[in-house]
């Protein structure tokens, strides 16, 4: 069934952020400059990872693909984001809606399951160093992102056909900045019981379950750090992992303050 037939509703608006006409310049300034940040450092680490032979390592070779992963899902919101500050009526086509979280539901996935993955590898390379060649080989590490992609791509694909089964009547306000899966569901008149169920599982498969693992991992590290004789070798291994901490800091942070 098409989703003409779906829905009453042609066209959502997005309420964005609660700025005052006088400011939008200063916030779409200040916006823009962080997306061409954000695109222009990733593009950079891509690029040097490409370029460089010494970082052809299992660890860069998740990080690239979590570099093109953050400028994907930059993309999927801030431009349109961008767009509205520069106009009045802030709307935005069903379809594009539909489409737009589709993918943000999608590289949100993705990065959970790169993180997850970089936290295995963390863990070999920590806890059982003298065997990381051969547990890390280039065919389990595209076999890893390959399932990760295959499983973000099935989650966003389950919430985007159930969305378009439902039906929107007269609401058609969204109050975001983007076409966030909650906000839709609240905007509908068909029952959503299959939707929330459906989100509540994949939540666990796709959130829950990863942030586990994460911890797992770091939890062997950790006791392997502790067994570390030398202050030397415990700086070592604290600052491979750093950075990956960081990131899983920033991501489960984001998700689980809302």
């Amino acid at each position: 069934m098409s989703l003409e037939n779906q829905s009453s509703v042609s066209e959502f608006l997005l309420l964005g952020l609660p700025i005052r006409p006088e400011q939008q310049a200063v916030f779409f300034t200040l916006f823009l400059g962080i997306y061409l940040t954000t695109v222009l450092g990733n593009l950079l680490i891509m690029l040097l990872i490409q370029l460089d032979s010494h970082l052809h390592t299992p660890m860069y070779f998740f990080l690239s693909h979590l570099a093109l992963t953050d400028i994907s899902f930059s993309s999927v919101t801030v431009p349109k984001m961008l767009m509205d500050m520069r106009t009045k009526y802030k709307s935005i086509l069903y379809e594009e809606c539909i489409s737009q979280m589709y993918f943000f539901i999608f590289f949100t996935d993705l990065d959970s399951f790169l993180i997850t993955s970089m936290a295995y590898d963390r863990y070999v390379a920590i806890c059982h160093p003298l065997h990381y060649t051969v547990i890390m080989r280039e065919e389990l590490c595209v076999f890893l992102v390959a399932v990760s992609w295959i499983l973000s791509c099935a989650s966003s694909l389950s919430h985007t056909l159930l969305l378009t089964r439902l039906s929107f009547c007269a609401a058609n306000t969204i109050p975001h900045v983007f076409c966030d899966l909650a906000a839709l569901l609240k905007l509908s008149c068909s029952d959503i019981f299959l939707n929330e169920l459906v989100m509540f599982t994949v939540g666990v498969v796709v959130i829950t379950l990863p942030f586990m693992c994460i911890l797992v991992s770091y939890g062997y590290i950790g006791a392997t750090i502790l067994r570390v004789p030398s202050t030397k070798g415990i700086h070592k291994a604290l600052s491979t992992c750093g950075s990956h901490l960081s990131v899983v800091s920033l991501y489960y942070g984001s998700i689980f303050g809302q």
